[in-house]
Formats: structure tokens, sequence, C-alpha cells
């Protein structure tokens, strides 16, 4: 163990002996800033391991690595290991995200991002919830106008549409399993030509180059890939309508109707999987 390790240690401790009392005080501010750094860690760790499988691809064994860059990286380990320990007990202070949490594919990072940044006391309909969330089609960005989106939101809540279809085969994954049926409903939708439109005003609208794409769409059809995102974004959208449903009752605020999913030929009513929660 060198000088640095020496110097790393008690920091790894003093994280593990404080790390409950901390995460507990933590305002959403601070968890919001926490949930960023996560996934900037996780990116920087991601392009590093992509460097450094580069560096041993070529002809001889890969350079040793810069010892205060060495410090650097493993500093950055023991953070992306205490942040989602963090966030754990953080967001086991609130129903909402016990029970968001209680959702296959949804770890405590993403539920104290979820806490972070919606308010569920000043949104008085899920659709409040999802224009915030920049989910709604309806809401345009004009030039020179300000974004009538939260970006970190949205971007958060295309993790969470990625986690529910990567875990869609899985029996416990409910969410994963209606992005999957919702797949089969766009894919039968497309075939029958009822996506013509969208496709006559894609083309309207973008410069797309690509002759087989442009092809797709001369057809009348969208794309597979699009298909995708619009199935993990519907699964997103009736997570989000849930949570939202969830924290409205947990905090003993009216829910103005329950949530019906009224868009793309559903109008069943479908509760939030696992709410109330049991009690311990």
């Amino acid at each position: 163990m060198d000088e640095q390790d020496d110097e790393l240690a008690p920091v790894i401790a003093r994280l593990k002996k404080d790390l409950r009392e901390a995460a507990k005080g933590l305002t959403t501010e601070e968890a919001r800033y926490l949930v960023d750094l996560y996934y900037q860690l996780q990116g920087f760790r991601i392009a590093a391991g992509n460097q450094t499988r580069e560096e041993k691809n070529g002809d001889g064994p890969p350079p040793e690595p810069n010892s205060l860059l060495r410090y650097l990286f493993e500093a950055m380990q023991v953070l992306e290991t205490v942040i989602p320990r963090a966030m754990d007990v953080y967001t086991d202070q609130y129903e909402m995200t016990v029970w968001a949490k209680t959702q296959y594919g949804i770890g405590p990072i993403i539920a104290a991002g979820l806490y972070a940044h919606i308010d569920v006391t000043r949104a008085v309909t899920a659709g409040a919830v999802w224009r915030f969330a920049g989910l709604d089609p309806t809401s345009v960005w004009q030039k020179g106008e300000r974004r009538p989106w939260n970006a970190r939101l949205k971007v958060l809540c295309w993790k969470i549409g990625q986690s529910f279809w990567k875990f869609h085969n899985r029996p416990a994954c409910v969410y994963g399993h209606l992005a999957a049926e919702r797949k089969v409903y766009e894919e039968a939708r497309n075939v029958g030509g009822g996506n013509a439109q969208c496709a006559a005003e894609t083309l309207a609208k973008r410069r797309i180059t690509d002759p087989p794409t442009r092809a797709i769409y001369e057809a009348g059809k969208l794309p597979q890939g699009r298909l995708q995102r619009r199935a993990e974004r519907y699964a997103t959208k009736l997570f989000l309508a849930h949570y939202w449903q969830v924290g409205r009752e947990s905090l003993g605020l009216p829910v103005p109707r329950p949530y019906v999913l009224d868009h793309g030929g559903h109008t069943h009513f479908i509760a939030p999987p696992g709410w109330p929660l049991k009690k311990p």
C-alpha cells in the first residue's frame, strides 16, 4: 500500500461511518447533484475502460497509468459505490420512493432522481409530470423560448425506459412487460398504416438522407428504432403516472381522478402495482 492508498483509506472509512446520517439530511438540491455526479462518474469509468481496452489491443503491454490518474480513478470508484448506498438511505425516508424501488428496474439512483426533480405537491395531474419530463408530444420548444421541460429529468426518464426494456423478460418486471406488449401493438399499427400521417410529417420536418430509412418513411411507416422508443416511453409514462398517484396519496393529497390510460386505445384503469405498500 503506497502513500496515496494510506490517504484514501480513512476517507473511505469515514464515508461508510457517516453515510447513514449524512444521507438522511440531504436536501433535494444535494440529492439532485449526487444523482448527476453518479452518472458522470459512470460515464468517466466507461470511457476510461474503453481507452484501456484500446491500449491493450495495440502492440505490447499497455503503459502503466500515471499515479495521479490511478488515484483519481480509485477515488471515483469509491464515490460510484458510495452514492447508491447514500441514495438508498435517502429514498428509504419517503413512501413514494420506497414504492418506486419495489418496481423491477428502478434502483436508488433513479428513485432519488425522481424525488429530487418531481414535486407531486405542485403537479396536480399526471400530465403535468409528463410535461415537466418532456414526455408531452404537444409541448414544443420554440426558438428563443425557455425550454418547457427539465432536461435532466428527461434524460432520467430515458434511462427508466431503457431499464424497463432491459428486464422486460423478467417475470417481476411489470413495466417491462407493458413495454413489450406496447411494442407488439405499435408494430401491428405500423403494418396497418396507422403511422402514415406521422411518417409524412417527419419527412416534411426532417432532412433524412439515409436511403433505407427514408424509404421506410416514404412507405408510410416508422423505423423499428422509433417503435422501440414509443414502447419504452409508454411504459415510462405509465410508471410516472403511478409514481405521481402514489406520491399524492402517501402525502394525503387529493388525486383528481384515478389515472386512466386513454392514449393509444387503452381506456381501462391500471393501478400502481404493489400499492399500498405492505406494512412491515
